[in-house]
């Protein structure tokens, strides 16, 4: 998928916003959390009708070609 400079920077303005936690199994029965990377959390981002999407602490955010986010 294709993003443009403008969807990009608000991507990261996006994740700069607050840390995203993931969980992973340390050993069996026992998990720790981590903050996820950029690059993890770009993986994320879904292909909308006309912008992208990304899921962003229980909501959709989606962001279109010239940077504007909304939810």
């Amino acid at each position: 998928m294709n993003l443009t400079r403008q969807q990009r920077q608000a991507l990261k303005r996006v994740f700069d916003r607050k840390p995203i936690w993931d969980s992973i199994e340390i050993r069996p029965g026992f998990a720790e959390l981590r903050p996820i990377t950029y690059r993890e959390f770009r993986k994320t981002v879904q292909q909308g009708y006309d912008c992208i999407m990304v899921r962003w602490f229980g909501m959709w955010l989606g962001i279109e070609s010239d940077g504007y986010t909304h939810s």
